[in-house]
């Protein structure tokens, strides 16, 4: 990437659509049950905070949503996301989510912040 040709605010926002597009093609189809879910949650949030501009990132998944199949167990679905996740580049900080509609697993940015520059963010 040239240096200048795309603005702190461009790459927070992309990185923010990028951590949850992987996030929801990466986990979706994973086995999980009620009993499971907190530990699936975790796995998801540390594996998306290991990625570069990653400030913080939430996972809560919608047990109410977990049918067992005959193995007792359901396979995760986009519709039992509710993500949050927070990117910073520079002194840019941007939100956000991945939620459920009424019937559609939806992507959104919601918000774009400017925020002090942090020397050791990475």
């Amino acid at each position: 990437m040239v240096k200048g040709m795309v603005t702190d605010r461009e790459r927070a926002a992309f990185e923010a659509g990028i951590k949850l597009g992987a996030l929801y093609h990466q986990w979706v189809g994973t086995p999980v049950s009620p009993a499971t879910a907190e530990f699936l949650e975790q796995a998801i949030e540390r594996s998306i905070a290991l990625q570069p501009a990653v400030e913080s990132v939430r996972v809560h998944l919608d047990r109410r949503l977990m049918s067992p199949n005959s193995f007792g167990y359901s396979e995760l679905g986009g519709m039992m996301f509710d993500v949050e996740v927070t990117t910073r580049v520079g002194g840019i900080r941007c939100r956000a989510g991945l939620s459920r509609t009424e019937d559609y697993p939806l992507m959104s940015l919601v918000a774009c912040d400017e925020i002090a520059p942090d020397p050791h963010h990475r």
